[in-house]
């Protein structure tokens, strides 16, 4: 079989890859990209996108069902789950022609089929509609993902649980669904299956939802939660599953109360995710991994083999698709003779629930953990006379101010439209302003960014020392 050259070969065509691939077709290099079957990776496809837009669906419902406050008729009708589903298919086709018409218009090559490497920087793809080519790349670029992790709990793999993916294809509300996992995932469609109309219990591991979070942001998402219905089990060991997802299934579960059944139609599973890497073939290209099955980089996303680089989930960077993002950019930097790494980034995070999720930065728990002494103020959301026209007052935003140079060392924020004020105070972080820029700041009347006036308006001047977490200082505005 013929082996063919390229300049560069990309395996993946998520984030991260598919802009290096982009970038350097269009600088004049042979470029082919690799591709198993999401054109343009999970987020347009099966994660980020699809998920907001039934999210936004759900929302929708909401406002629906509360619409007589709103001065409208309310709505107690059942959601047209197959409406539903065709919304999120035809924003997801759009997404996939306009991936096509980039390659297109790049001049980068799209093969579809699945990749192995046979050797240093070579490799055997299997195409999706019959046949093999074989690849010699002078640069590699693995940009390979993640899928969802299905834990070893007896039964469970044999319910045939629900992932995001095959969740995202009902075309119905299940009766109850019962949610495996605390995190983003699960909390997103915790809330929005709720709204579709159906029962939602959702069981986590550790002390408290979303475990990397400080715990009073925790036990704001938990509240709201409860007030609309959720049924939220933590900590919550599951011992046990029988049954089938989509028709009946019990769980087995260990709480503090004891071992109980929890019996529900459909599970889905949102427990984390396991990197791509297992049958890939990467130990013949000398590419090693971590004791996590994470591809090896240094903070160049240098793998251990000559000429071949990590992108995204799979190099254990955070799973968020602007962090694959930049990934690309310190990649092609870096080609470009730069020196970028990925030390220091300032990552921040959305959960997208209602109201979302927003931080950027240290945690109040993540600081009195490592001694670092902070200045700390919070800020309810009703405050913000924003969310008084809106009906929207759960939440609040906080802030970490450092003692000694007065900058803003973490912000979270719950609230509406959260991740939109976060950017704000994102770009007064990495421009290093003391936090006084933004209390003086003339922000416009009303938005929910304005709330940050009041916030660091009562920042206290006096003398910081490192404080547990969820003591925070409260001001109202």
């Amino acid at each position: 079989m013929n082996t063919e050259n390229y300049q560069n070969v990309v395996i993946g065509s998520g984030e991260g890859g598919k802009y290096i691939a982009w970038h350097l077709a269009q600088s004049g290099q042979q470029t082919v990209v690799v591709e198993r079957r999401w054109i343009g990776g999970s987020c347009p496809n099966i994660n980020c996108l699809p998920s907001k837009n039934e999210i936004w669906s759900a929302k929708v419902a909401n406002l629906a069902y509360h619409a007589g406050k709103f001065g409208s008729s309310p709505s107690a009708a059942p959601v047209n789950m197959t409406a539903v589903r065709n919304r999120k298919r035809e924003m997801v086709q759009g997404l996939v022609q306009m991936h096509l018409d980039r390659y297109k218009a790049t001049g980068a090559e799209l093969v579809m089929g699945q990749a192995k490497l046979t050797g240093p920087r070579t490799i055997e793809v299997g195409l999706n509609d019959g046949g093999t080519r074989t690849l010699f790349a002078e640069r590699l670029f693995l940009n390979l993902g993640t899928h969802a992790t299905i834990p070893p709990v007896l039964g469970l793999a044999e319910s045939s649980p629900l992932t995001n993916i095959e969740l995202l294809e009902l075309d119905r509300a299940p009766e109850h669904l019962i949610i495996v996992g605390g995190g983003y995932v699960g909390l997103e469609f915790a809330q929005a299956y709720r709204r579709f109309g159906s029962k939602v219990t959702v069981l986590h591991n550790t002390l408290q939802l979303l475990p990397n979070a400080d715990p009073d942001v925790a036990d704001e998402v938990a509240r709201f939660f409860t007030e609309e219905g959720i049924d939220v089990v933590v900590p919550a060991e599951i011992l046990s599953v029988s049954g089938r997802s989509g028709t009946s299934v019990n769980l087995v579960v260990r709480t503090r109360s004891g071992e109980t059944t929890i019996t529900g139609s459909d599970i889905l599973v949102a427990t984390g995710r396991t990197p791509n890497t297992a049958g890939m073939g990467l130990e013949s290209a000398g590419v090693k991994l971590d004791s996590r099955g994470y591809v090896a980089v240094n903070d160049r996303l240098e793998t251990t083999a000559s000429n071949v680089w990590a992108i995204g989930e799979c190099a254990g960077s955070p799973q968020f698709t602007h962090a694959s993002f930049d990934d690309f950019r310190i990649i092609r930097d870096n080609l470009a003779g730069g020196h970028r790494t990925t030390r220091d980034r300032v990552i921040p995070s959305c959960l997208f629930t209602d109201p979302q999720v927003a931080h950027v930065g240290l945690t109040e728990s993540e600081a009195t953990r490592r001694g670092i002494a902070v200045r700390v103020v919070k800020l309810p959301a009703a405050a913000v006379l924003r969310t008084r026209t809106i009906s929207e007052t759960v939440g609040f935003m906080k802030a970490l101010i450092d003692p000694t140079y007065d900058r803003i060392l973490g912000f979270t924020m719950v609230g509406p439209e959260a991740g939109e004020v976060l950017a704000v105070v994102q770009m007064a972080m990495l421009g290093g302003f003391p936090y006084t820029a933004l209390r003086d700041a003339i922000l416009t009347h009303p938005t929910m960014a304005e709330g940050l006036n009041a916030l660091f308006a009562a920042v206290k001047q006096e003398k910081a020392v490192a404080k547990p977490a969820g003591s925070s200082q409260s001001a109202v505005a």
